[in-house]
């Protein structure tokens, strides 16, 4: 190994002086030292040399009183010494000083884990208190539930024997009544006041019975969207059981009540094998307008297009959670879903692929409505509605104003006006030349689901009918509207549970009402009355009219479908 020689460390202290601004003693060191007569270029020589040099030789140092014998790398907890023990003690008295410096980490350390293992067992312990209060909240939370619905059962079995005891009372008078109604013969939406129309102004022969619907058993699970084809006598239901089927309804079935004819059916599997896999729920449906294809949407975020003999033609994907809502535009090119993951999508159908994704909501996607063949609107838990529309990056309208989940939204048959309705129990018409609402709709005393505009008024087929707007609420009525003064028409009183769908018939003169307490009402609005009722054998999810305004299907939480012959029982 090279040494360094005398003459070059006199060298080093030489230019280390006078760095350091040590003059005299540079001057004596050089005299004495003979440093004029030294063969070292001192221009070779970096500034600070000397100081280099001695911390090079206590790192050296320090390495190797790291290192032990049976080490062949250094150590992990390799520790640092201070400078006066490196230069004043030797490697062995150096390697001790380590020992004990790694005995005393060690049990620092040890101190450390055991205070960190008492932090976690506090933790669990926390954590498993906190479980099982939340598992009490949970308990008492269901306790007060079942107490609740026990006292509901009991408000609705007193009202009930209230109701028929007034009925028995009051017979002769509502005979009188009905004679003063039939006198008057009083239009259903003229008069300056809102008629509130009760289930009590019906007579008992409204009521349909069993034998005179047409039942279709097949699903194995709920059944919640059905949708009758706009060209033929095709009708279509989705389900939690992961398929989807289109009923062939033929008039020679109309009264043969329960209906499983595996001729007359198309199973629509969304699933391979097994089905009931609520991943690949059927959660909406919708018919394109020549009635030549049928598109549905799943829990599994994918759109599957059908032809009308149940062959998939095509499976959209891009969506990354369930699809809620879809709808072709009116020319068959587009088809729009919106989905759990926020956004909406375009779809090009010819070309099998998405054209336009819409990310703008905070919120799942709850609705879509297409405003023409190119604009549209949607809904959101986020409380926002958006007019959107192909090749715009950016929303056309924002409107904010619900302080609720939007729940649904629907352009009027004209494409003019927006209404909308929310858990905020309000409902409200927007329109594009405005950003705020220009009606707030403010009757119903729970949330409200759905809406619906009557096929009447400018641009339908019953240009010389009123144009209104019904609403369905978890407050079991269903109100109509007229829009152009945002004024209450009239509330139907005629449910017991909330009121999840509500159709107008093609003519526009009945609306149809399907509800939890499982049964559907057919009101007259020129009467004023429900002139039709129907009691199945679960909740309903949907109703919907055939183009011809002569059959009503409905879709139940006891996995059927029923279909209504609307000319049966009419006077």
């Amino acid at each position: 190994m090279t040494s360094i020689t005398s003459v070059e460390l006199n060298y080093l202290v030489f230019r280390y002086l006078q760095e350091s601004g040590f003059t005299h003693s540079a001057f004596a060191l050089g005299y004495e030292g003979g440093i004029n007569k030294c063969t070292i270029d001192g221009n070779m020589i970096p500034p600070g040399a000397l100081i280099t040099f001695v911390q090079k030789g206590l790192q050296y140092l320090e390495m190797e009183a790291n290192l032990s014998n049976s080490d062949a790398d250094v150590d992990e907890d390799f520790s640092f010494l201070q400078p006066l023990d490196l230069i004043t003690k030797d490697v062995n008295e150096l390697q001790q000083i380590i020992k004990e410096k790694k005995k005393n980490l060690h049990k620092d350390r040890e101190k450390e884990k055991e205070k960190e293992k008492d932090k976690d067992r506090d933790k669990d312990k926390e954590f498993e208190r906190e479980h099982e209060r939340e598992c009490a909240r949970v308990r008492e939370k269901e306790r007060h539930e079942r107490e609740k619905e026990k006292e509901k059962d009991r408000e609705r079995l007193e009202s009930e024997k209230e109701r028929d005891k007034q009925l028995e009372d009051n017979s002769d008078r509502r005979m009188v009544t009905d004679a003063e109604d039939k006198h008057e013969e009083n239009e259903f939406f003229e008069g300056p006041e809102p008629m509130d129309i009760s289930i009590t102004s019906t007579s008992q022969t409204c009521e349909i019975p069993s034998s005179d619907v047409m039942i279709l058993e097949g699903h194995t699970s709920e059944v919640c969207a059905c949708a009758w084809s706009p060209i033929g006598p095709l009708l279509a239901s989705g389900s939690g059981d992961s398929t989807a089927r289109i009923w062939t309804i033929t008039e020679g079935t109309s009264r043969s009540g329960v209906h499983n004819d595996s001729l007359n059916v198309l199973v629509l599997k969304h699933v391979k094998g097994r089905t009931n896999e609520k991943s690949k729920d059927v959660t909406t449906l919708d018919w394109n307008g020549e009635g030549t294809l049928l598109a549905t949407g799943s829990y599994d975020g994918q759109a599957r297009i059908w032809s009308t003999d149940g062959e998939l033609k095509t499976t959209l994907s891009k969506h990354k959670g369930p699809i809620f809502t879809l709808k072709w535009n009116k020319k068959g090119d587009y088809l729009l879903t919106g989905s759990c993951d926020k956004t909406a999508i375009v779809w090009d159908v010819r070309a099998e692929e998405w054209k336009q994704q819409f990310e703008f909501h905070s919120g799942p996607t709850l609705d879509v409505d297409w405003r023409n063949n190119v604009s549209f609107a949607t809904s959101s838990t986020d409380n926002m509605i958006y007019v959107c529309k192909v090749g715009e990056t950016r929303p056309i309208k924002s409107f904010a104003g619900h302080q609720g989940e939007v729940n649904c939204v629907k352009w009027d048959p004209t494409g003019s006006l927006l209404a909308s309705c929310s858990d905020d129990i309000s409902a409200k018409i927007w329109s594009m030349k405005q950003d705020k609402y220009a009606h707030d709709l403010r009757e119903h005393s729970k949330e409200i689901y759905t809406i619906r505009w009557s096929p009447t008024g400018p641009g339908t087929n019953n240009p010389n009918q009123q144009l209104v707007l019904a609403s369905a609420s978890f407050d079991s009525t269903v109100k109509l509207w007229d829009v152009e003064f945002g004024k209450l028409l009239s509330s139907l009183n005629g449910h017991r549970e909330p009121v999840y769908s509500v159709a107008f018939s093609p003519n526009g003169e009945y609306l149809a009402s399907g509800s939890l307490d499982r049964c559907i009402n057919i009101w007259s609005l020129k009467e004023g009355k429900i002139v039709k009722t129907y009691t199945g054998n679960g909740g309903i999810f949907e109703v919907c009219w055939n183009k011809e305004g002569d059959k009503i299907a409905a879709c139940f939480a006891n996995n059927t479908v029923c279909v209504l012959d609307f000319r049966i029982g009419l006077p």
